[in-house]
């Protein structure tokens, strides 16, 4: 599923507070750390880049993403604000079988799954890594296998946590590094589009 993000507050250049909204429907409630619609999510404009304000210009690197983070970037291929989780650095042969990943040729490890009737959980663990993902009931979409391919340098492999349904770099390719804004770690509030606009104060201040 493709994630649209819009701010709707910003302390200028360095960090912002973002709108999450999904273009599909989808069920919610499941999956609580990731973004769900609805959230406003606190992006951190200094986690890898001084930039000049309201541009891409870095001033100076203080580091690159890593593997697992969940990084807001300016995406010229879906010509819009997404955000992901970075799987893939550059250099790193990445491959999916069944929904299986596999980086340079080590199996990631999938443990407490659990099937309900509209999705599978499980958790995936690479090395450091480790994250709830969704998978659709039926186990297999034609998000459930691709590659190996190998990432190019100075651009990111990013999935989505909810894997059969998400517009990532299995659809609109790597990431470039200099696309990349700031990382996302926090929900600073919630709103339940479904429900009058009521917020969900159970999400408030929740980690991604």
């Amino acid at each position: 599923m493709e994630r649209t993000y819009q701010a709707v507050a910003r302390i200028p250049g360095f960090c912002s507070i973002c709108r999450f909204d999904d273009r599909f429907p989808q069920r919610r409630g499941r999956l609580e750390h990731r973004p769900d619609e609805g959230d406003r999510i606190f992006v951190n404009k200094l986690a890898y880049d001084l930039r000049v304000p309201l541009t891409h210009i870095s001033i100076y690197k203080f580091g690159d993403p890593k593997r697992g983070d969940i990084v807001v970037f300016d995406s010229k291929a879906a010509d819009t604000r997404l955000v992901k989780r970075v799987i893939g650095l550059p250099g790193d042969v990445v491959e999916m079988r069944n929904n299986r990943l596999t980086i340079n040729g080590i199996e990631a490890q999938y443990s407490n799954v659990e099937y309900t009737a509209y999705a599978i959980f499980a958790i995936e663990s690479y090395g450091g890594m480790t994250h709830r993902i969704e998978l659709a009931p039926a186990g297999a979409s034609r998000f459930s296998s691709f590659g190996p391919v190998k990432v190019p340098q100075g651009h990111y492999l990013v999935l989505g946590d909810n894997r059969d349904n998400s517009a990532d770099s299995r659809v609109r390719g790597f990431v470039p590094r200099g696309e990349i804004v700031g990382d996302a770690k926090t929900v600073v509030l919630s709103i339940d589009y479904d429900h009058y606009y009521l917020p969900r104060i159970d999400r408030f201040f929740r980690e991604l």
